[in-house]
C-alpha cells in the first residue's frame, strides 16, 4: 500500500514523500498505521497516541480526495487505497490564528 507523509514525519523516517507498507489483514487506517510503525520505529506515537490509539490532532487523513479523519480506525478504505492504485495520505493540519496585538 502506498502513503503519503508530511514533511516532519518523512525527516523523522527518513524516507521520502512516499512510503510503500505491507499491510495484513483489512485495508483500513489501523492496519497502515500499524504497518508504518512496524516498517518505521521513529514514527510510533507519532500519528497516534499510544494509550488510546487516536489520531493525533493535528494531523488528517485522506484518500481518492475524501478526508477520512473522523472515521472508525477499522473502517474499510477505499478499493483504490487498498489495491495501491491510489495513496493514503497523511496531512499536517495548520493550527494557530490571528490575533491583533493592538
Amino acid at each position: 500500500m502506498r502513503v503519503v507523509l508530511p514533511p516532519n514525519l518523512r525527516t523523522l523516517a527518513g524516507v521520502g514523500r512516499e512510503v510503500e507498507v505491507e499491510v495484513v489483514g483489512p485495508a483500513c487506517q489501523r492496519s497502515v498505521i500499524d504497518a508504518l510503525e512496524a516498517a518505521y520505529p521513529a514514527l510510533r506515537g507519532t500519528i497516534r497516541d499510544p494509550a488510546t490509539q487516536r489520531r493525533r490532532p493535528l494531523l488528517r487523513f485522506f484518500a481518492c480526495e475524501e478526508d477520512l479523519s473522523d472515521e472508525l480506525p477499522e473502517a474499510p478504505l477505499p478499493d483504490a487505497v487498498a489495491t495501491g492504485t491510489e495513496p493514503f495520505l497523511i496531512v499536517g493540519a495548520m493550527s494557530g490564528g490571528c490575533g491583533s496585538n493592538r
